[in-house]
């Protein structure tokens, strides 16, 4: 009881954390740019879903950078955008969705880049500007730990019917091996009548040496 406890405390620690966005930079376009960043106690998975859906109720798709030798791979970039919390106009935004370990997909990092054509916005951007990205940003956190959830249920589910799978395989087993031993002790009683019987005939041929 005292485990559940300190799992339910620690879970309401973690989603109670409320992301925080700061000003970076990062590499595009062979250029390093002006950039926000924010960190996500979810995995990298769940922050992409969710900044994808966000731009898709808008109703924007995104056009993802792929290639081997791509170094600019893994952005997302929703063209012509507008976000009516963000701007008045249209814009680029380049988003960037990295785990923060290898080893862990508890902690990812989201970068965020604001173009128009080939210019970054931030450099000259305002200092509310500024902070109606990071409010953005931090306002993402909701829809981020509920895709994490989701992500959490469906893998736990999945588990769920892996073990399933695993237990109806050793009953199956079960009935095979208890068929084989039914077949075994079957076959021991047969055999020891068979001794038996071969048994007497020993002995009537052994009587027959005194005659």
């Amino acid at each position: 009881m005292r485990t559940i406890s300190l799992l339910l405390v620690g879970l309401f620690v973690s989603t109670a954390v409320l992301a925080q966005p700061y000003e970076g930079k990062v590499e595009y376009d062979k250029k390093r740019q002006d950039a926000f960043l924010c960190d996500y106690a979810a995995s990298a998975e769940a922050v992409d879903l969710a900044v994808v859906k966000y731009f898709q109720e808008l109703g924007y798709k995104p056009v993802e950078e792929k290639g081997l030798f791509n170094k600019d791979k893994g952005f997302k970039i929703f063209k012509d955008a507008f976000v009516k919390d963000l701007t008045d106009e249209k814009q680029d935004y380049l988003v960037k969705v990295e785990s923060r370990s290898k080893k862990s997909t508890e902690g990812a990092t989201l970068t965020l880049v604001l173009m128009k054509g080939l210019v970054n916005q931030k450099t000259d951007m305002k200092e509310d500007e500024i902070r109606k990205v990071k409010r953005f940003m931090s306002s993402l956190e909701a829809s981020v730990q509920r895709e994490y959830l989701e992500l959490q249920i469906k893998a736990q589910e999945e588990q769920v019917v892996k073990t399933q799978r695993k237990l109806a395989t050793l009953k199956s087993e079960q009935i095979d091996l208890e068929k084989k031993l039914q077949t075994n002790l079957s076959n021991q009683q047969d055999t020891e009548k068979e001794i038996s019987a071969k048994q007497t005939a020993l002995e009537v041929l052994k009587a027959k040496r005194s005659n």
